[in-house]
């Protein structure tokens, strides 16, 4: 039996209510887009519902990184990436990449950076953070 007419727009109402209401904000917003493009391909129902998945996923990694970097109160947002090593030969490069692996957090090893002023305190320690927040940990400067 198809639907009548004004069925399709009742349903595609009612699955947006359902996607506001389970909070599945990428579903929502990509759903059609994605519907368009599986058809297009051919792709099964399977395969469309793991891409809506992935994209939710994704969004929502992104959104957990961005409210754990603002919870942490950086004063700046910088990476490790962007620190230029070769301005402080003294610092230790191999102990902030190892730092940066998180293994200390695992043994709950406490960091403390000491240094004079302008020795890239501020850049490392954001960056750390900035570190750990990607991985899903809760971070604050301080």
């Amino acid at each position: 039996m198809r639907p009548g007419p004004g069925s399709l727009a009742q349903s595609s109402d009612q699955t947006e209510q359902y996607l506001k209401a389970l909070k599945l904000q990428t579903f929502l917003r990509e759903h059609d887009k994605v519907s368009r493009q599986c058809a297009a391909e051919g792709v099964g129902h399977p395969d469309f519902l793991l891409r809506l998945s992935e994209l939710e996923l994704i969004d929502r990694h992104h959104h957990m990184v961005d409210r754990r970097i603002k919870a942490a109160r950086f004063p700046t947002v910088k990476s490790l990436d962007s620190f230029d090593f070769l301005t402080f030969p003294s610092l230790n490069k191999a102990l902030v990449n190892e730092l940066a692996r998180s293994e200390h957090i695992d043994r709950r090893d406490n960091v403390i950076a000491v240094g004079n002023s302008g020795a890239g305190k501020t850049h490392i320690a954001p960056g750390l953070g900035l570190a750990e927040c990607q991985k899903g940990l809760s971070v604050g400067f301080t």
